[in-house]
């Protein structure tokens, strides 16, 4: 289902001729971020396909947009909610993807957010039960290539331990890590792999990426690196899990 969706983004005309994968169908998933660029999309993709999200929101006026991509608003925060709290909010779901980010807000709230909202999420996660867990992340080459700025350091740095915290965790995590992301119209096909040399890549490829990976059990316990690029996003993840011997 996401796949189909998802090839509808490229004029690409192998995009139809993609193997044929089995899917599960009809998931519950959570998205934390679900207001964001990334999120917006996510959210609209996996509802198209006839997915159930819930999409967790700070600001009330935020509501509106989640409800706009087809989710059903929860309001929480990363920072007030305890453990126990998020994980009521998560408990039923199928999966957990976070996508949430202080957006240069600034150095403290990128810690609390990035950082320590991952860790929060996870452990809630753990504690409701939903062992499938997306984190979306960032290429450690992201942003590079002018002079170093603090708060940017720090940004990668917390992602980095993020990163490395989820890994520790029982979970049936997934990170992904975009390079530079872009507003770019979306062409349905990325280059994905376990390391890959650095490039952008549109939101609306991330997005989608995500929609086909979510329904893709094998694709797990994984950090894959994600641009734009020529294949189809079904294909790709196929490719990767190819890739895993799995």
């Amino acid at each position: 289902m996401c796949a189909r969706q998802a090839e509808r983004l490229t004029d690409r005309p192998d995009a139809a001729e993609a193997p044929p994968t089995t899917w599960e169908d009809d998931m519950r998933i959570f998205v934390i971020g679900a207001a964001g660029g990334v999120g917006r999309r996510l959210t609209a993709f996996l509802t198209e396909s006839g997915d159930r999200v819930s999409g967790m929101h700070r600001r009330p006026e935020q509501a509106s947009d989640i409800r706009a991509a087809g989710g059903s608003p929860v309001a929480g925060g990363l920072v007030a909610d305890s453990v126990s709290e998020l994980a009521g909010r998560v408990r039923g779901h199928d999966a957990i993807v976070f996508s949430a980010g202080a957006h240069g807000t600034g150095i403290s709230q990128t810690t609390a957010i990035d950082g320590d909202g991952l860790e929060k999420a996870a452990r809630a996660a753990v504690e409701a039960g939903v062992r499938r867990f997306v984190l979306v992340s960032a290429m450690p080459e992201a942003g590079r290539g002018g002079q170093p700025v603090e708060r940017f350091e720090h940004y990668m740095a917390v992602k980095k331990r993020a990163d490395a915290f989820l890994v520790t965790t029982p979970l049936d995590w997934l990170i992904v890590r975009p390079g530079t992301l872009t507003d770019s119209a979306g062409t349905g096909a990325v280059r994905a792999g376990l390391a890959l040399v650095y490039g952008a890549v549109s939101r609306d490829n991330v997005a989608a990426f995500l929609a086909a990976a979510l329904h893709a059990p094998r694709l797990s316990r994984a950090i894959v690196e994600l641009t734009d690029g020529p294949t189809p996003v079904a294909q790709a993840v196929q490719h990767v899990v190819r890739t895993m011997g799995r």
